[in-house]
């Protein structure tokens, strides 16, 4: 294993990389540097310690290269505890938005009751009993997603050896279709919302402003003043399953609950920060609870409910999937016509009306 060097910039440190070969990708550092002419004890005391150091990376990296095609993890790589290997690779695989692979990690921790579970342990059997927890405890999709996040931690798990045979190649990840509709609410109900005092006026302000935008709690909760610029949204907070980004023009309501917030915090100057200050998502809900409560409405509304009646509403007069996904932050209609939809007749007298009709007196 060859440890190449450089100097730094300004000439006074030397920089040590792995060398591989010349191409791009082939010299990663180490992340080792010494200084090249130490001017006190304590540099050259540095120097030392950092040679040292350098030279266990050279032996490492030379036993994981001997190590490929072998069924042998070197030691200073395994990790006891599997959960250590899970939160890693957590860690380094994480997506800001995506919070389905760090709580797939949080259930199957909770799943085993325990701090610790050898690699040994991870069975099949145990792998369909943490199956069956989630779709006990979670319903529609989020099962499936939480178990397709643990399968992709235990293919990595069997690439690196800790695994001969990966345990949960043959279990499916299975989605858990709820038998009950989510509330949403109709046009009456947003108005009484509007008209109806809350206990907490920023908790207020933000429920309706997903009622008229789509939002999610996580993204009105880390929206931005400046995601607001000329009366439009323009941000990825709603898009962050796709990567793409998304301009939103904000209905006159939305505006208006913009223009309040800047008013309650006394922004002479554009304001900046987060727009709005709110608790967690349980507090949050706990307020709206009664908020929907004391507005008479006779439904049990959580904050996912108003992105739904969002994207109702927009569906009942007639906009199109593919507008109505795009608004939500979705490249595809599949959530449009599963998720944010309802199937209900429309008014008899009005759709029979639609059919042609010719004045005949003999009729009448």
């Amino acid at each position: 294993m060859n440890i190449g060097e450089k100097l730094s910039k300004n000439g006074d440190k030397i920089l040590y990389f792995y060398d591989y070969g010349r191409k791009a990708g082939q010299r990663p550092s180490t992340g080792i540097f010494t200084y090249v002419n130490p001017k006190n004890q304590e540099q050259r005391n540095f120097n030392k310690e950092a040679l040292k150091i350098l030279e266990t990376k050279r032996a490492q990296r030379t036993i994981e290269v001997q190590s490929i095609g072998t069924p042998i993890i070197p030691a200073h790589m395994f990790k006891a505890n599997f959960l250590d290997y899970y939160l890693e690779y957590v860690e380094l695989n994480k997506r800001e938005g995506n919070r389905h692979l760090n709580n797939s990690f949080a259930q199957f921790k909770k799943f085993i009751k325990k701090d610790f579970i050898s690699p040994v342990d991870v069975t099949e059997n145990l792998c369909k009993r943490f199956q069956r927890y989630l779709l006990d405890n979670f319903s529609g999709d989020t099962p499936a997603n939480y178990y397709s996040r643990f399968k992709r931690v235990l293919k990595a798990a069997t690439k690196d050896k800790y695994f001969i045979d990966n345990p949960t190649e043959e279990i499916a990840a299975k989605s858990n279709p709820s038998t009950d509709l989510k509330e949403n609410l109709e046009v009456d109900e947003y108005l009484a919302l509007l008209n109806t005092p809350c206990l907490n006026q920023q908790i207020k302000l933000a429920f309706v402003f997903c009622c008229y935008t789509g939002l999610r709690w996580v993204d009105v909760k880390s929206m931005e003043w400046q995601d607001i610029n000329n009366h439009k949204l323009t941000t990825r907070i709603i898009q962050n399953k796709t990567g793409q980004p998304v301009v939103l023009a904000l209905h006159p309501i939305a505006i208006g609950v913009l223009n309040q917030v800047r008013d309650m915090i006394c922004e002479l100057s554009k304001p900046s920060g987060k727009v709005f200050s709110l608790p967690t998502a349980d507090g949050a809900n706990k307020v709206l609870l009664q908020w929907v409560k004391d507005a008479a409405i006779n439904k049990k509304i959580t904050w996912s409910c108003a992105r739904l009646s969002f994207s109702i509403l927009l569906k009942d007069k007639n906009v199109d999937d593919p507008t109505i996904a795009y608004l939500l932050g979705h490249t595809t209609t599949e959530q449009v016509q599963k998720t944010y939809k309802r199937h209900r007749p429309k008014n008899q007298d009005e759709v029979i009306s639609y059919l042609p009709y010719q004045k005949m007196e003999r009729w009448l």
